[in-house]
């Protein structure tokens, strides 16, 4: 069926051209000094703070925690950024003094103490806890933060952090072999069991 109105409307093409009320300057290079780290270990994690004055714990943001080794110092630090906004909620060095201690009634969470956290302006002294997905992430995390804080009490003694990190390697491929024949010891154990 033909179109017989004459005045039918017709698409035009509109060619609008704004100009920008503000006009922005060259982009700037933000530094957030993690560009001269490598990333030990990353998982995504909830960090909580201890609120003293309230007696409870607030929660400080949700996101991944990694730990970082500078490349030149070899020093590692715990770095945790939030997600979407990107705001620093934890930022400190791992030192000899930080325990980890399981949070009670939780097996996937962690508490320790912070003498200087520095996501903050001035760094405080926190007590902080991180829980995750599962209970085997917070067995990695416990795991490498313990390593990094070996690496950090090796670098400030004067030892290489590579010798100590060697014997360390060493030690849980030991760890391995011995749950492995136990294991095994476990099995032939069972099954003579079974036989009777």
């Amino acid at each position: 069926m033909e179109n017989t109105e004459p005045l039918a409307p017709r698409e035009e093409e509109a060619d609008v051209h704004f100009e920008p009320v503000i006009k922005l300057t060259e982009q700037i290079d933000t530094k957030t000094h993690e560009e001269d780290e490598q990333v030990l270990f990353k998982m995504r994690a909830k960090l909580f703070r201890f609120d003293a004055a309230s007696s409870e714990w607030k929660e400080r943001g949700t996101g991944d925690v990694r730990l970082l080794a500078h490349k030149e110092t070899k020093k590692v630090r715990l770095v945790m950024r939030r997600d979407k906004t990107l705001k620093v909620c934890a930022n400190h060095s791992i030192s000899a003094d930080m325990r980890l201690q399981p949070n009670i009634g939780s097996d996937r969470s962690w508490v320790w103490k912070v003498a200087a956290d520095y996501s903050e302006t001035p760094p405080t002294s926190e007590t902080l806890a991180i829980r995750f997905a599962n209970s085997e992430n917070a067995h990695e995390f416990k795991k490498e933060f313990e390593a990094a804080q070996k690496t950090n009490v090796a670098l400030s003694g004067g030892a290489p952090a590579e010798a100590s990190l060697v014997e360390e390697k060493k030690d849980e491929a030991e760890k391995e072999k011995v749950d492995e024949e136990e294991k095994k010891d476990e099995t032939k154990d069972e099954k003579k069991e079974e036989e009777k």
